[in-house]
């Protein structure tokens, strides 16, 4: 099959631009992480005039995708979770060319997971999964018993890649499979929800209570990013200072529902200021110490 492949990836191997190539076969008869495609092409490069396009070729009865990304989106991808695919082929792809070991070092970093990448797709995660729960429980206490249901099954999948990433891991498109080989608790939650023999509203209402216990307890760990930050100054923030801050524009979207989540367990208290408005306050937030 590389046979085929060779004189496309070999004229971007020639490019000055290029720093590596990578193939990733697929192993399955189903296989999410190639897109069902029998081979994947990544070309990682400095510049391009597209900042990450793709090409399908077909050969012989097989299928073929060439993805052409800039070394600035894909720090991105893998930072933020933006293309978790990417993140499986660079780890697991074969490695076709590889300007000044730039790929054996990113390889490397991955393996690493470095603790400060690591806490920020905590919190991205941890937002994720506190709004989605938040949402199920309102839909629940509404009776949509069947939207809730997904709710939780949204939740279930953040709290697994929030399990994954804990462990020092980057968190697979199987990402079941992982958390079953490293975090039991959180695997049989999922399982346990989805093998339920209970009545809809009766099983949602049993994985809340769960949920809640589970949850709080990753809060603190979950959190150390936003935390980390917060705890720079000893005034209070408003929610715009940290809002506005770039360092937690990755889950910028999630941000009220983190810091919601944080109020409600006494792990970040409110602090009103007055406006000029009288009887009319600003909240603020800050650390409980």
């Amino acid at each position: 099959m590389e046979s085929f492949l060779r004189p496309i990836y070999q004229e971007h191997a020639s490019d000055s631009d290029t720093l590596g190539v990578l193939l990733m076969e697929k192993t399955g008869k189903n296989s999410p992480i190639t897109d069902n495609f029998d081979v994947i092409l990544l070309i990682i490069v400095s510049k391009a005039n597209q900042s990450w396009h793709a090409k399908h070729y077909e050969f012989e009865g097989k299928t073929a995708a060439m993805h052409i990304v800039m070394e600035e989106v894909l720090m991105e991808w893998i930072d933020t979770s933006g293309y978790r695919r990417a993140v499986e082929w660079i780890i697991n792809g074969k490695v076709i060319f590889d300007r000044n070991e730039y790929i054996n070092t990113l390889k490397n970093e991955l393996r690493d997971f470095p603790y400060e990448k690591r806490n920020l797709r905590k919190a991205i995660e941890f937002g994720k999964l506190v709004k989605s729960y938040s949402e199920a429980k309102d839909l629940y206490e509404a009776n949509e018993y069947k939207d809730a249901n997904s709710k939780i099954l949204y939740s279930l999948h953040y709290l697994a890649r929030l399990a994954v990433i804990e462990k020092g891991y980057y968190p697979e498109v199987t990402v079941w499979r992982q958390v079953k080989k490293i975090d039991l608790e959180v695997y049989k939650l999922y399982e346990e929800f989805i093998e339920s023999n209970e009545e809809i509203n009766k099983r949602i209402q049993l994985m809340i209570i769960a949920m809640d216990f589970v949850i709080s307890n990753r809060a603190m760990v979950s959190v150390e990013h936003l935390l980390a930050i917060m705890n720079t100054k000893d005034t209070p923030w408003s929610y715009a200072e940290v809002e506005s801050s770039p360092m937690i524009s990755a889950y910028t979207l999630d941000l009220t529902a983190i810091i919601s989540y944080l109020v409600e367990k006494e792990i970040v208290t409110t602090v009103k200021q007055p406006t000029k408005s009288e009887g009319v306050y600003q909240r603020k937030y800050i650390v409980k110490q």
